[in-house]
């Protein structure tokens, strides 16, 4: 009896489902508190964002056999680091956006105090998640500690804080391709590789394994930005002097760069077969947000094709912030 087909649209619905259901227990069930703050902090997480770094862990994790339930706060929690870095990102001192997700920026919603403070909060609350006693009887307080030092590493200056900073200077100089490269390996992929480390880690993967789902998360990160890049096309010309890869590479590179990417995720994901089925839906849905978007913004790219020529549902529906 044939299997039946693997649904990717269903599946990352019913992570985002799950994860949402989870970070509304968090910050809502778990606090006593309603004050501005706690309303500034749910307003930047709850209702919004397609939960992509969380379910790659959730997929990671799945793939080597982890349980949901020990992966669920390490997913969560990075994704409350993803939260703080966008709420910090849209202030007037770095990008200064008006909007996030759809709606008001949070500094435009409660004003640039309260927003600074919200993010505090978050990338503490993330760290408070990870440390819980109850999720270290489960798992071990080595692997506990392994873990937030794994999840350190990508949050600070060694990767995504190392990448925003490195942002801010790269506009002083000669901006190539290999350069945004860098800085996004660091600013965008740092948290995404090692929210598929994470899972793998928690999961007990073998060290050819972890380096393998690594090099997928590298390359999965990297198309994610250049992805954003290429959808956020239309803001280059404003006058925010925003550099970005389709700026520097133009955009048949840009989507050429795309597909050589989703070829590598790919390949990595061939040794497990349908167990890594969520993996691949994941590195298309990434690649196919470019054809999703033409028609919204009437840009002249090419749908990006799977080199393994499986067939794909339709990828959900997206907002642009990461």
């Amino acid at each position: 009896m044939a299997r039946a087909h693997f649904n990717g649209e269903r599946y990352l619905l019913d992570c985002r489902s799950l994860i949402d259901h989870t970070l509304d227990h968090y910050l809502k069930n778990n606090h006593q508190v309603t004050s501005l703050l706690h309303q500034a902090m749910c307003y930047s997480v709850l209702d919004g964002g397609k939960r992509f770094r969380p379910t790659l862990t959730l997929a990671v994790g799945k793939l080597f056999g982890a349980k949901r339930r020990v992966l669920l706060p390490f997913a969560c929690a990075i994704e409350l680091i993803h939260c703080y870095s966008l709420i910090h990102d849209d202030l007037p001192a770095l990008d200064n956006d008006d909007l996030r997700r759809g709606k008001l920026s949070c500094h435009k919603r409660f004003g640039e105090a309260i927003a600074l403070l919200a993010g505090d909060a978050l990338l503490t609350e993330a760290f408070f998640i990870m440390s819980d006693p109850r999720v270290a009887r489960l798992l071990g307080v080595p692997l506990i500690s392994k873990l937030i030092r794994e999840v350190s590493d990508a949050a600070g200056i060694r990767g995504m804080i190392g990448g925003q900073s490195t942002e801010i200077e790269v506009v002083k100089r000669k901006v190539t391709p290999a350069v945004l490269e860098s800085l996004d390996r660091l600013k965008t992929g740092a948290l995404i590789m090692t929210a598929a480390r994470v899972g793998a880690i928690i999961g007990g993967a073998a060290r050819k394994d972890l380096d393998r789902i690594t090099r997928y998360a590298q390359a999965l990160g990297l198309a994610f930005q250049i992805t954003d890049d290429i959808l956020d096309g239309h803001e280059v010309s404003s006058d925010k002097g925003i550099i970005n890869y389709l700026s520097v590479a133009g955009s048949e590179r840009a989507g050429e760069r795309v597909r050589d990417l989703l070829h590598d995720c790919l390949r990595e994901m061939q040794p497990y077969g349908r167990a890594a089925e969520p993996l691949r839906e994941m590195a298309r849905y990434v690649a196919l947000r470019i054809a999703a978007d033409t028609d919204e913004h009437g840009k002249d790219f090419k749908p990006v094709s799977s080199p393994d020529n499986s067939q794909r549902p339709k990828p959900v529906s997206h907002t642009r912030s990461p």
